[in-house]
C-alpha cells in the first residue's frame, strides 16, 4: 500500500515566515495603496504597490542603487542617510503619478524605533506623501542628516532630488 504524505500548513510563505497574512489582510481590505519597505543587507528598497485579484501592481518603486547611479550619493546604500532620501526619492515620483497617500507595510519585519524603516516613512512623508504614523517612531533629524557621517553629500543629493536633477 502507498504512503501518504502529510500535508503542512497550507500557506507555504507563512511557513518560511515571510508573509503574516493577518496583516496583510487588513492591509488589502483597506484598498489603499501600500508603501512597502524591504530592507536587505546592501540595500534599501521602496514600493508603492496596489492591490489587484490577479497579482499585487506596482506603481512606482525606488532602490537606494538608484540615488548612487542617478544622483551621486557618495554614502553607504544602508544607512539612515541613504533610506531618508529614497523614501523622498519614491515620494517624488508618486508625486508625479498623482498618488496622494499610501499606508506602511514592514512585512515581517520588528517595528523598532527609528530604525531605516522609518527613515524610508519620514522621506516619504516630506515630499508630501500621507502616510498615517506616529511622530515618536521617526529617527531623528542629525541621524537622517548624517551629520556623523563623513564626506557625506546629503544636502547637495536632496536638492537633486526635490527640483528633479538627474547627474
Amino acid at each position: 500500500m502507498p504512503r501518504i504524505k502529510k500535508q503542512g500548513t497550507p500557506y507555504r510563505r507563512k511557513r518560511q515566515g515571510k508573509t503574516d497574512y493577518r496583516s496583510r489582510l487588513k492591509q488589502v481590505i483597506s484598498g489603499r495603496t501600500r508603501l512597502v519597505v524591504r530592507l536587505s543587507s546592501k540595500n534599501v528598497y521602496a514600493q508603492l504597490i496596489e492591490f489587484n485579484p490577479d497579482g499585487d501592481r506596482i506603481l512606482t518603486s525606488v532602490a537606494t542603487n538608484e540615488l548612487k547611479k542617478k544622483y551621486g550619493w557618495k554614502g553607504a546604500k544602508r544607512n539612515a542617510s541613504a533610506a531618508y532620501l529614497t523614501g523622498l526619492l519614491l515620494g517624488m515620483k508618486a508625486k508625479t503619478k498623482n498618488i496622494k497617500e499610501a499606508i506602511l507595510d514592514i512585512g515581517m519585519r520588528s517595528p523598532i524605533k527609528g530604525s531605516n524603516i522609518y527613515a524610508v516613512l519620514k522621506g516619504a512623508v516630506d515630499s508630501g506623501l500621507k502616510v498615517p504614523h506616529s511622530v515618536e517612531i521617526l529617527p531623528k533629524e542629525e541621524r537622517i542628516k548624517g551629520t556623523h557621517i563623513k564626506n557625506s553629500n546629503f544636502d547637495q543629493v536632496k536638492t537633486a532630488i526635490m527640483k528633479g536633477v538627474t547627474k
